[in-house]
């Protein structure tokens, strides 16, 4: 498989990039193929020597950058030669099979789809976030690819992520939820209304009905569907919190005893290492025609790594075919309202 990756996306880039390709060779298969997207001599020079090491790893250049806080769209049309851009063409050409980047979100949603395509019968691509909860994984779209929903949007946000869930996490049946205000039907606005009645007319869908935030980690379902803003705002809150909890559990342990802080750093360690989002390595943007994986722009090496294993695991397991093939078999979304 060949897997391409913007080595001058994120916030640490290209250093820790470039560590998690290395990081990841001893992970991948002998005719597995790394290619990272970015000016020559800047990404060689954090690469080691040619050897074993390095492994199959290959750079391909492509001489400007988009920053994080760049317009997407301009930027993509001032700088066609950029390494989200170049990633993009280089799927389009089907030079490569899998995408990833930890760059400007807007600028790679954007790329990936104008230029990879949509799935047949997808109307809008969503990113897919895998949320660690003590129930099992959730998984959570859109989460910042489409803050213009329609109603068969959302609706296809629940039978793309159902699937996700069901054929990558291993969940049988996921329950789908929609996040709303309240879980009465009659909660939520125009949007959340009309796309209730979608999911509910979905019979292949195992739809519970409207969710609220509380019900991500209370275990009441395994797919929570919402409008790219408020899942963005949920994935952005929900880190804090956890960041900021394990934290506060630290200062408090140190304040009380020493001792006492030493005794539980094996727990706390483990508590960490089983909630930390890093271990899914990214999120699928889901409906696009070939493999995407968008990465947080402060990922570092182990999430890079993580991020190109899980997409030899999309791969594998033809998640897009399955999509297609759930899609085509319903007729519950075929209208773009």
């Amino acid at each position: 498989m060949r897997i391409a990756l913007d080595a001058m996306g994120g916030d640490d880039a290209p250093e820790q990039i470039v560590a998690g390709a290395i990081e990841a060779i001893e992970h991948l298969s002998s005719d597995d193929e790394l290619i990272l997207v970015g000016p020559e001599e800047t990404v060689e020079a954090h690469l080691p020597p040619a050897g074993s090491r390095r492994g199959k790893i290959s750079v391909f250049h492509a001489p400007d950058v988009i920053g994080m806080d760049a317009a997407p769209i301009e930027s993509l049309r001032k700088k066609p030669k950029s390494s989200i851009a170049v990633l993009a063409k280089l799927a389009k050409r089907g030079q490569v099979d899998a995408v990833i980047s930890a760059g400007n979100t807007g600028a790679c949603v954007a790329a990936f789809q104008m230029r990879m395509r949509n799935l047949p019968g997808v109307v809008r691509p969503g990113i897919a976030v895998v949320f660690p909860t003590p129930d099992g994984p959730v998984t959570i779209c859109d989460v910042g690819a489409n803050i213009a929903c329609k109603p068969i949007h959302l609706y296809q946000y629940g039978a793309m992520a159902s699937v996700y869930s069901k054929n990558l996490l291993g969940i049988e049946n996921p329950r789908v939820g929609l996040m709303s205000i309240g879980s009465e039907d009659a909660k939520g606005n125009e949007l959340v209304k009309k796309a209730l009645e979608m999911m509910k007319s979905d019979s292949n869908m195992n739809f519970v009905g409207n969710v609220e935030g509380k019900d991500i980690f209370s275990g009441a379902c395994e797919v929570v569907i919402t409008e790219g803003f408020v899942g963005n705002v949920i994935l952005k809150l929900t880190e804090s919190l956890v960041d900021g909890l394990f934290r506060a559990i630290r200062d408090e342990l140190m304040e009380e005893k020493l001792q006492l802080a030493m005794e539980f750093k094996p727990v706390m360690k483990r508590i960490y290492t089983k909630y930390d989002y890093s271990e899914y390595g990214g999120a699928l943007l889901l409906g696009v025609n070939g493999t995407a994986v968008i990465c947080h722009g402060s990922s570092q090496s182990k999430m890079i790594k993580n991020a190109i294993l899980a997409s030899k695991r999309f791969d594998t397991k033809k998640i897009n075919d399955r999509i297609v093939e759930y899609l085509s078999g319903t007729s519950a979304g075929t209208t773009d309202e």
